[in-house]
């Protein structure tokens, strides 16, 4: 069986886990977590970024910070993980749904400022697959409706917007590391802060309200309860495994970029006669190939396509159910507009197996078993 994900392993995870053991010190904020910490402030230039329990912990630590409150808007794709909008509704906002674009699957820039209203206070873009949403109009809408914007970056370590790493460029972004995510701790994330004046708040919500970092850090000598927080300091253990994916961080992608590249190129023909269609990367975005998916004609060929390719031993995967047709989707928010391709789009859309070390031989028989499917219809 060629399964759809492999948890990524480098090679070093097992030495710096017992390091952490030997260590003594296994609870969050330890010399594990500042390297990890360090690192993704270097390679993404943010002025701080802090290691979380999972994205939709930063999701949420975000939002506590944008102090959305109920009776909030927050402006967001219909077609993402059900993280994006629990953040906010959990606060009491009311989650807007707009809808998206066909070629990345991202939200439709052009529909989100008709969106807009009194009660709106962010807009939330999900850059799907690593390709990033159209940021420039997004920013631009936000600065002149003084908005927040905060990043669903979960898919977007290591992609760019024009030069820009992805979490980067709104106020807030939000990283994944889940076992399914390029790199991994199993269950992790960070939030990316980009102004200096958030971060001493984010601490202290992150640290369970208590500024107990400014403790640690000798800046003051004892520490109090400050703000309304929670605990979102993931272990050390966590950390160790992640510092091993992160010191091996490029060899990951470009084994990734490779996978795709050679999904890319094998399924081409089968696109260019029109048989299915492929990955839309615009100009200015670099994608980090988080996925590789192919769209097929409708639904119904989609369901067919998945059974032939577990009768070949090959797990291939849809993906989100818009979350405005679910049950909480129609109670906590509204789909402001006409749904012309979230629906649509997503019933077409199928996900090829990809991890790091899938490998030629595997890609090829993928490839090979659906141009086999398409030339028995």
């Amino acid at each position: 069986m060629i399964s759809f994900n492999v948890p990524p392993v480098a090679g070093k995870e097992l030495i710096y886990l017992e390091e952490a053991i030997r260590s003594k010190k296994i609870c969050g904020d330890g010399a594990f977590t500042k390297r990890c910490s360090r690192w993704l402030e270097e390679q993404t230039g943010s002025e701080r970024v802090l290691l979380t329990t999972s994205c939709t912990h930063a999701t949420e630590l975000a939002a506590i910070l944008a102090d959305i409150k109920p009776g909030d808007e927050v402006i967001m794709p219909s077609y993402t993980f059900v993280s994006t909008a629990d953040a906010f509704v959990l606060r009491g906002a009311k989650a807007v749904f707009v809808d998206i674009r066909p070629d990345t699957m991202n939200i439709d820039e052009t529909l989100i400022e008709d969106a807009v209203t009194e009660r709106t206070k962010a807009i939330v873009p999900v850059h799907y697959a690593g390709v990033s949403c159209e940021m420039d109009t997004i920013c631009d809408i936000a600065k002149r409706h003084n908005l927040y914007v905060i990043e669903d970056a979960a898919q977007g370590v290591m992609a760019t917007y024009k030069g820009r790493p992805l979490g980067t460029i709104g106020d807030y972004g939000c990283y994944s590391f889940h076992e399914t995510k390029n790199l991994s701790m199993g269950e992790g994330g960070a939030l990316l802060i980009k102004d200096k004046a958030n971060i001493l708040r984010a601490e202290i919500v992150r640290e369970k309200g208590t500024n107990r970092s400014q403790f640690f850090r000798g800046e003051i000598d004892k520490y109090t309860w400050m703000d309304a927080g929670s605990s979102y300091l993931p272990s050390e253990l966590n950390a160790a495994y992640l510092w091993a994916q992160l010191e091996d961080a490029q060899k990951i992608y470009d084994d990734r970029m490779r996978s795709w590249n050679l999904y890319y190129e094998q399924l081409k023909p089968l696109a260019d006669e029109g048989r299915i269609e492929l990955p839309v990367i615009p100009e200015g975005c670099v994608h980090n190939a988080h996925m590789f998916y192919i769209k097929t004609k409708d639904l119904k060929e989609r369901t067919d396509l998945i059974f032939y390719l577990k009768g070949k031993q090959i797990n291939s995967v849809f993906h989100y159910i818009p979350l405005h047709s679910s049950p909480a989707g129609k109670k906590l928010g509204v789909f402001h507009g006409e749904d012309k391709y979230t629906t649509r789009e997503s019933e077409r859309l199928l996900r090829l197996p990809m991890y790091y070390g899938l490998g030629k031989e595997n890609i090829e028989c993928v490839t090979e078993s659906i141009k086999n499917f398409y030339k028995g219809l």
